[in-house]
């Protein structure tokens, strides 16, 4: 497949002279001294006007636009890399779970990265809608999908906020940076990801015959009871409950708790066959040793090495709710994958628990 020629330009050196260089429109416009604070905040202003739309003449001492500086001012306030480095320091102590981290940092992280790379010397004051349209450009030049990069300019404006309660910048910053609107579905070169399938039958069946027993018994259980991967990974022995004939585990801590919202996962007679041989005499220690993130690369490396089409833990599920939606009914099917709503009452609660434990003792 041939390259994506890059849109943006990049950050270069001019080995002759040993500057920084950016070219646009065909001509080569130095910066200042290569990898300096002078040259970097040099070419984010380029950037930002050229994103924009706005002329550049590459004679100019400066195309400032809508960045004025003050060169005799003795302090220009935080830097945008300072207020990157804050929020973190917040997040890192802020998205945790049970004592560790959750996803959303890593995330940060990745949105972070371009905003540094472009933005991260110049001052916070002075980083405005083209600035963002700039590092949002940058997202698309490096094949993220459009969902993700609203969501990531929708973090961006999140670290800015974080800034203002602070009160290391001024709110008139945020408010500038609102107005940059969302990509709109088929009017930008951002592509949309496909919704997500359930995974066929027999390439479900090709990567059970290739991984380890632990991968194939973790890849049996989501398709018994529509788990989430986390959910299974979190089990203990000491969740279960094994008095009926169905086997439930009451989570305490799962991906819409915050929502108000209850989890239950359900264990027919083929799921217990499995969890038996994961039953621990720790009661407190978690039955299968993987990350979350190595259940899945287990997966996708397979996919990938016997050339068939990619799929996730996640698809399971959908899987699974096409499954039970043919063969119960919708509300069979909300009860299994936990999707009531969280304004539920204490009674359907009762009531949908009695679906999921009907699906999971006929096909669980």
């Amino acid at each position: 497949m041939a390259r994506k020629p890059n849109v943006l330009p990049s950050y270069l050196l001019h080995k002759q002279s040993g500057q920084a260089r950016v070219r646009i429109d065909g001509k080569d416009i130095l910066l200042g001294a290569y990898g300096s604070e002078e040259s970097r905040i040099r070419y984010g202003e380029l950037i930002a006007n050229y994103s924009g739309g706005v002329q550049i003449d590459p004679f100019a001492k400066s195309n400032r636009g809508r960045f004025p500086r003050n060169d005799s001012e003795a302090d220009s306030g935080p830097s945008v890399g300072e207020l990157c480095l804050v929020f973190l320091r917040h997040a890192e102590g802020h998205y945790v779970k049970n004592g560790e981290p959750t996803s959303e940092i890593s995330v940060l992280k990745s949105v972070i990265r371009p905003l540094n790379e472009l933005y991260g010397m110049l001052p916070a004051k002075d980083f405005g809608p083209l600035a963002l349209k700039a590092v949002r450009q940058k997202m698309v030049e490096s094949g993220w999908c459009r969902s993700s990069i609203n969501t990531g300019v929708s973090r961006i404006r999140r670290i800015f906020k974080h800034a203002i309660a602070n009160e290391l910048i001024d709110s008139s910053v945020l408010e500038r940076l609102k107005c940059v609107a969302p990509l709109l579905a088929g009017r930008t070169e951002a592509h949309d990801n496909a919704p997500r399938k359930p995974v066929a039958i027999e390439d479900i069946e090709k990567i059970r015959k290739s991984v380890s027993s632990l991968i194939c018994d973790l890849i049996d259980i989501q398709r018994l009871t529509g788990a989430r991967s986390g959910e299974l990974l979190k089990l203990t022995t000491r969740m279960i409950d094994r008095s009926g004939d169905v086997w439930f585990a009451e989570l305490t801590d799962h991906k819409t708790r915050h929502h108000g919202q209850s989890r239950t996962l359900y264990f027919g007679p083929q799921a217990q066959l499995i969890l038996v041989k994961y039953l621990s005499a720790e009661p407190d220690k978690r039955l299968f040793k993987i990350t979350r993130n190595g259940y899945r690369r287990a997966i996708t490396r397979t996919c990938e090495k016997l050339e068939i089409d990619r799929w996730v833990p996640h698809q399971l599920r959908h899987t699974v709710g096409h499954a039970v939606r043919e063969e119960f009914g919708l509300e069979h099917t909300q009860a299994v994958l936990g999707h009531a709503t969280a304004d539920m009452t204490q009674h359907y609660a009762k009531i949908s628990g009695l679906k999921a434990a009907e699906v999971a003792r006929k096909i669980g």
